[in-house]
């Protein structure tokens, strides 16, 4: 199993093949991105009930929620591949890494900004400087620091080695935001769904709220091989295997 894994995580550094990997599967994961959302957004905007403090206000998590998840979990996929661009120099991970940060900040910005609208009715502000919030604005500023400092960076390679120790190095931004509303006096809700126990949340909501989060990691994926592909060509551009795709 492990000698297949091993095999298995090499071919899949190979440029030509990873291209051709994400080709094949981008029709089928929009398929599925397709269905989860429309489940997703139907299940948490029209069957689920209105909640018994928050009223209507609370549908918002449907978005927020999963975009929060999204941009830590978007966070630690750039640190593993900043740890494969340092120890094996494998340029896929690079490219991986790079492509994945505009995503993330978006799902960060995303997050903010449904929060900022939950807070307005909940808490009477559109902001506050509560740790949770802190933390997560902080997350948007790494991932746009590892955008500028690849952007800065004339020679590639080196920029993708630089990334890279910024983006391990922000790794521990992720527990705080994780464990901010455990460790600080916070305004914020606390954890719901991943409690140890069992979620504090009904099943008329949890369901269509997993649905998004799945919707969410789809669309990361997707967005990911169309932002890795482009990248690739680019790089590729004077290689045999991409004169031969588009010779064919």
């Amino acid at each position: 199993m492990f000698k297949w894994f091993v095999k298995w995580f090499h071919r899949m550094g190979s440029p030509p093949h990873f291209y051709r990997f994400a080709g094949s599967w981008l029709p089928w994961l929009t398929v599925v991105f397709t269905v989860l959302t429309v489940a997703g957004l139907y299940g948490g905007l029209v069957l689920a009930p209105p909640d018994y403090q928050q009223g209507e206000s609370y549908r918002i998590i449907f978005i927020h929620v999963p975009a929060a998840w999204m941009s830590m979990f978007i966070y630690m996929v750039m640190a593993s591949c900043g740890i494969i661009v340092l120890v094996w120099r494998m340029k896929l991970a690079e490219v991986v890494l790079i492509c994945s940060a505009p995503i993330g900040a978006s799902f960060t910005f995303l997050a903010l900004v449904t929060g900022s609208l939950w807070g307005k009715p909940m808490w009477g502000t559109y902001w506050v400087w509560d740790a949770r919030l802190t933390s997560e604005l902080i997350l948007l500023f790494l991932y746009l620091g590892v955008i500028g400092l690849y952007g800065a960076i004339d020679e590639k390679r080196v920029a993708g080695r630089a990334v890279a120790i910024l983006a391990i190095v922000g790794m521990i931004n992720i527990p705080i935001i994780h464990y901010s509303v455990e460790w600080w006096n916070s305004l914020h809700q606390g954890a719901t769904v991943t409690k140890m126990d069992k979620p504090s949340i009904h099943w008329t909501m949890l369901v269509p709220l997993l649905l998004m989060a799945l919707s969410f990691k789809v669309y990361f994926i997707i967005s990911l091989f169309q932002r890795v592909r482009a990248e690739l060509l680019h790089r590729e551009r004077n290689s045999r295997w991409v004169e031969e795709l588009f010779r064919s």
